[in-house]
This record gives C-alpha cells, structure tokens and sequence, in this order.
C-alpha cells in the first residue's frame, strides 16, 4: 500500500520530469536567422561548429555578432546581422561547402573521416585574416 506521503512525492517527482521534458522541447524553438546552415539544426551542433571557426580564426563570438547592447558589449545578439563580419562569415562557409563539393569526395556518409577536406583553419591557422597563400 502507498501511502499518502510517497504517493505525494512520486506526483511532485512525475510533474518535475515531465516540466522539465517540456522545457527542453519548447525552449525558445531553435536558432533564429540561419542562412547557411540548417534551420533544425541542434544546439549542440551548432555550438560546436561555432567553436571550431572560433578556434580555426583564433577569435572569439564578438569578432561576428553584435552586441545586443552598447552598455553591456559582452552581451551578444546571435540573431543580429549588424556585425558585418557575420555576412563575410557566410560567404566564407559558401565558399568551403563549395570547394568540398567541387573538388572533394563530399559525401559525408561514405566519405573516410581522415579525409577532412577544406576548412577554415586550411587557410586561416588561427589568424582572422590569413596572409596570401602564395
């Protein structure tokens, strides 16, 4: 038998997960203002490809998005386009998709993992603004 206490606990308990579940599912309907990458693109992934261009410029989120406040400069707005590294971003994401494309085995399915084609960093090394590639 279940008593009154235990049956209020597992109630309390049930209504947390399913918040919490509902939370997560709900929360603030993905990425806005994607012109290059998927619109249903997960969080997760698109962190993660943020961080390597990060990484391959050796920057940080600021050098491409605005800030969402003049006041508060570390506060950024992902959605803004006012920064217009962000447009010169895209056109530099076109850029690889199209090189990988054109000139590589693209099909990321069958193609072997050490194969990492074109990225950022095969220009960039770290550097916002490469040298020529002479």
């Amino acid at each position: 038998m279940i008593t009154r206490q235990q049956f209020m606990t597992m109630t309390v308990i049930f209504f947390l997960v399913v918040s919490g579940i509902a939370a997560t599912r709900m929360g603030g309907d993905g990425p806005k203002n994607l012109k290059i990458l998927p619109k249903d693109i997960s969080e997760q992934r698109l962190d993660s490809i943020m961080s390597s261009y990060n990484k391959a410029l050796g920057v940080d989120c600021a050098f491409c998005h605005a800030p969402k406040d003049k006041q508060k400069p570390e506060e950024l707005d992902y959605v803004s386009d006012a920064n217009h590294m962000k447009d010169e971003a895209r056109k530099m994401m076109r850029l690889t998709i199209q090189l990988n494309k054109d000139y590589f085995y693209y099909d990321t399915l069958q193609r072997p993992e050490y194969l990492r084609v074109v990225s950022c960093y095969t220009c960039h090394r770290g550097d916002p603004f490469p040298a020529d590639l002479k």
